[in-house]
């Protein structure tokens, strides 16, 4: 199936957002999973609506142009009213036939029309052959189907991102589409940050954490996991890079150790990073290293604690450019003492707030390079838990 075709097509595209079961085979369209009445007057929902394929090249791109014949095939038993009688609107005598490649049309349809589309063309069909199987019970042939991408769309995913192209963002994503992102530590926040992350078109995620995937682990990061899995005591990268490989054909990058002075290398190449992890003299010598390099970066962290009318505290987003790093040692802890002060290990953690600072973070890394509008240009954000409110700071 040729996925480049239907989203270089506007009219395939908008019938695949809509949710229509399309295949490309052998230069004809099949649509597929389409409910209709039989002669016994029950629904079926197999058949296959049929139409030979009128395409172009625009600018070096294939795509679809206007029909240039009102014909179209079926298989499966000829379409009926609700009463079981023979839809005959479109009824054509042709014989059985063989388009080669798998695709067989049992019968011809034609229903003459000035179709301006594939859309028009196809859904003139579908509306008379469901509309009937409607009247029986309610049927649909908006199944909304999983895309499995292949070779030929050499995609990052597995599978069709149709949540983008349903609301036309795939000029945005393509602004991602460049990005090395690293992620350093994929506890509580950082496998938020990975799962929001992983979702989107960036060339490569590197994922960086030395610490096992443990119990609590899995009380504070995306997902559920097995008493089973939980017992196989794989490191945090090992385990989320096993989820989030189901996603993601490529780009993924597993290092379950831990960044040193020594291992530094392994950043090289990147364009932005996330650090969410505790150890402070660790953390000063990647924001170093960050810095000189220049390379953009966000440093999360929360900080939580008991008070007698609840949980309270705050949640912090610091971002950092080639421009702006004055602000840096001023907001971003860089704790010696790794017991007293590790707000990642001795801090309370919730979920929803890990969730909250991975969100902020993604979304003013979004800002920073585009995807959204950056208007306020501001380096330092918190949230203030007792408050609900968010404090922006040290903008450019």
């Amino acid at each position: 199936m040729s996925h480049r075709l239907i989203a270089r097509s506007p009219d395939l595209l908008a019938m695949r957002n809509d949710g229509y079961n399309l295949e490309i085979r052998n230069g004809y369209l099949l649509v597929k999973d389409v409910p209709y009445v039989t002669a016994s007057a029950t629904v079926r929902e197999d058949g296959v609506l049929i139409a030979k394929l009128d395409t172009q090249v625009i600018d070096g791109h294939e795509r679809t142009r206007k029909p240039d014949n009102h014909v179209a095939y079926w298989t499966g038993e000829h379409p009926c009213h609700a009463d079981g009688s023979k839809l005959r609107s479109f009824e054509n005598p042709s014989e059985a036939q063989d388009f080669g490649g798998g695709v067989k049309a049992d019968f011809t349809f034609s229903a003459r029309n000035n179709y301006r589309d594939y859309e028009h063309k196809m859904l003139g069909y579908l509306g008379w052959i469901v509309g009937e199987a409607r009247k029986l019970r309610e049927v649909t042939a908006q199944t909304h189907p999983v895309y499995a991408t292949d070779e030929e769309d050499d995609d990052i995913f597995h599978y069709i991102d149709t949540a983008s192209s349903r609301v036309h963002i795939g000029a945005d994503n393509e602004k991602l589409e460049k990005q090395r992102v690293a992620i350093i530590g994929v506890g509580g926040t950082g496998s938020y940050i990975l799962d929001l992350i992983a979702k989107t078109r960036v060339a490569e995620v590197r994922l960086f954490d030395g610490d096992r995937f443990d119990t609590h682990n899995a009380f504070r990061a995306p997902g559920a996991w097995s008493l089973t899995e939980l017992e196989a005591k794989k490191s945090k990268v090992e385990n989320l890079f096993d989820i989030y490989s189901k996603l993601r054909r490529k780009g993924l990058v597993k290092h379950d150790e831990p960044l040193t002075q020594d291992n530094l290398h392994l950043l090289e190449g990147i364009t932005f990073a996330f650090i969410s992890m505790d150890n402070g003299k660790a953390k000063r010598v990647i924001v170093d290293w960050l810095t000189s390099n220049g390379v953009m970066f966000i440093e999360v962290g929360m900080g939580i604690v008991r008070a007698p009318a609840g949980l309270q505290g705050i949640v912090r987003v610091v971002s950092c450019t080639p421009e702006k790093q004055d602000h840096i040692n001023g907001r971003v802890s860089f704790s010696t003492d790794d017991e007293a002060e590790n707000e990642y290990s001795t801090n309370i953690q919730i979920a929803e707030l890990n969730a909250l600072n991975a969100a902020l973070a993604v979304i003013r890394w979004k800002r920073m390079i585009g995807f959204y509008r950056d208007a306020g240009r501001e380096y330092s954000t918190t949230y203030q838990i007792a408050t609900g409110e968010l404090c922006n700071e040290e903008r450019a």
